[in-house]
């Protein structure tokens, strides 16, 4: 499966060179580079462009996230997934994790849901 992730703009740069240091043929994009929303996008239109541009949206906001996907699906929309970071783990370990999701996952799996870190 390819799997596409997309770091909200709270996440640093350095997560993705990391994780592309160790796994080369993922997509990881950042808000703010070309062709994705603009840093300052709103929460919801970044979660039209994730669904229309099929990424997994990496981010930090365990408070106002579940609300935006609340009413995003009862719009009839959908998303691929969001991962919710734990700030107390490492680089490492959020890097670890999102490379094994990445290479473990099956078709559709984490779609129209929040997943909290750590997954496994």
């Amino acid at each position: 499966m390819t799997i596409n992730y997309l770091l909200d703009e709270h996440i640093p740069l350095s997560y993705r060179t990391q994780i592309l240091r160790r796994y080369p043929q993922l997509k990881v994009w950042a808000i703010g580079d070309p062709n994705t929303p603009p840093k300052g996008t709103s929460d919801p239109d970044i979660l039209r462009w994730c669904e229309d541009n099929g990424f997994i949206l990496v981010t930090n906001n365990r408070k106002t996230m579940p609300v935006h996907l609340k009413d995003h699906l009862a719009a009839g929309l959908h998303v691929p997934g969001i991962f919710i970071i734990n700030e107390d783990m490492s680089m490492g370990q959020i890097m670890e994790e999102l490379i094994i999701i990445a290479e473990a996952s099956i078709e559709d799996e984490y779609q129209d849901q929040i997943s909290f870190m750590p997954l496994l």
